[in-house]
């Protein structure tokens, strides 16, 4: 079976399961929520277009702002725990998903 350029990507599978996370963590704040969905989201479909992209420096641009997005997406969680708006049992897991993609991105951009 054939696989996309993405699909064959770490980074990718590592990006969902952040997206995952975010939802799993069940923001209350319709905002938020919406913010860290949609960062969350960004991020994976940012490593797709990475992916397809040809050249050095395009990849690197486009992966540049998945890691943002995926920073973004965490923080938005962070602060909804922080105010008590989220399911802080959650919080460990968007974080460790957010870390591992931020080094996998970085490793991508070198």
């Amino acid at each position: 079976m054939r696989k996309l350029p993405h699909q064959k990507l770490l980074a990718y599978e590592v990006a969902m399961k952040l997206l995952e996370s975010v939802r799993d963590a069940r923001i209350r704040d319709a905002h938020l929520r919406d913010q860290a969905m949609r960062a969350a989201k960004s991020a994976v479909l940012n490593t797709a277009e990475a992916a397809g992209r040809v050249t050095r420096a395009d990849k690197a641009r486009v992966i540049t702002i998945a890691r943002g997005e995926a920073c973004e997406a965490a923080a938005a969680v962070e602060v909804a725990v922080a105010a008590g708006e989220a399911d802080a049992a959650k919080l460990d897991a968007v974080m460790a998903y957010a870390d591992r993609f931020v080094a996998l991105a970085t490793g991508f951009i070198r």
